[in-house]
């Protein structure tokens, strides 16, 4: 086996140290928001509090060298006052653009799910179009570009559920659990002493995003793979022609086509990330419960009966062959 190109490999092991200088135990999330920052793709990270999302993006904007806005999505939250708005200057007697926190690198949306849905829409051109509309005016984004949200799973009262259409344009949605006894001990000692910093250096530049951005979009899958990714997200929609007749009534929509291509994506970044120029089956469900388990909308009947979307994802896995 020969690696790909190595020049980025010891400043992503770097990267990887810097971050858990701060953050503990939480591998797997560093290692998803990197795959998001690297392929271009938002994330949706929920957990109940305390988890350290949030100090998590802010620590990975600092390690990237990455301008970063966080924004506390409230119940009385404006659009206006997340993408910005037109003011009048009186001493020149025109209005000015007052450019909102949109306009950043690293954008984590706070509790995305508290507010309305006039708020949560203003994010669906960004997060697609990656420009914004002010006025009559359309301003394109600096690159890269993403949109990091997190939402607390527990409290539903005062919340606004995403639509779908909403929730789809996220690349990946991680569930953060708890962390293990030993991780708790490490964070519970730094965080107890009050001299703790936790300062770290910025590793990666924005010329290094889009330089690995390039080495990932040449490591190679089959098409073997690829036929069988597709089937993977066929399986969500049609769960009985998989094999799967405990699950034929449970779903109402499946995955859609952007599924496919963060499926994709998401490999290939896993590949890399593991220094390889080729997608192994593991590559693809290793990031499989990530990118589709927000996609597939169940039914009525199958959310009173207890019935999961990661349950169907899981026996996906299990029953589609590698042709």
């Amino acid at each position: 086996m020969q690696p790909i190109s190595t020049d980025y490999r010891p400043l992503i092991r770097q990267a990887f140290a810097e971050m858990e200088k701060v953050v503990v135990g939480q591998h797997t999330l560093v290692s998803r928001l990197l795959i998001g920052v690297f392929t271009g793709g938002h994330i949706l990270l929920e957990g109940v509090p305390g988890l350290a999302k949030t100090l998590t993006v802010s620590t990975l904007a600092q390690v990237l060298a990455l301008h970063f806005q966080r924004v506390q999505f409230t119940p009385d939250l404006l659009p206006s006052d997340l993408v910005g708005t037109m003011i009048y200057n009186q001493n020149q007697s025109v209005f000015e653009v007052k450019k909102g926190p949109i306009f950043a690198n690293l954008v984590l949306a706070d509790e995305i799910n508290r507010a309305p849905a006039k708020v949560q829409s203003a994010l669906l051109e960004a997060m697609q179009e990656s420009q914004v509309t002010i006025g009559e005016t359309t301003y394109r984004l600096d690159r890269p570009f993403l949109v990091l949200a997190t939402q607390n799973p527990v409290e539903q009262e005062g919340t606004y559920p995403l639509a779908e259409a909403q929730v789809d344009r996220f690349m990946l949605k991680v569930h953060v659990d708890y962390l293990k006894k030993a991780d708790e001990l490490e964070v519970m000692r730094r965080m107890a002493n009050l001299g703790f910093q936790g300062d770290v250096q910025s590793v990666l530049t924005k010329e290094d995003i889009f330089g690995i951005r390039d080495q990932i979009n040449q490591v190679q899958i089959s098409d073997t793979l690829e036929k069988y990714l597709i089937e993977l997200v066929f399986a969500t929609r049609r769960p009985a022609d998989y094999d799967l007749p405990e699950f034929a009534q449970a779903v109402q929509f499946g995955a859609s086509p952007r599924a496919s291509i963060a499926l994709h994506r998401a490999a290939r970044a896993v590949a890399y990330l593991d220094d390889r120029d080729y997608v192994l089956p593991e590559d693809i469900k290793d990031v499989a419960q990530d990118v589709l388990n927000h996609r597939i909308l169940l039914t009525y009947e199958a959310e009173a009966d207890g019935v999961k979307t990661q349950d169907l994802i899981e026996g996906i896995l299990r029953k589609v062959p590698i042709s």
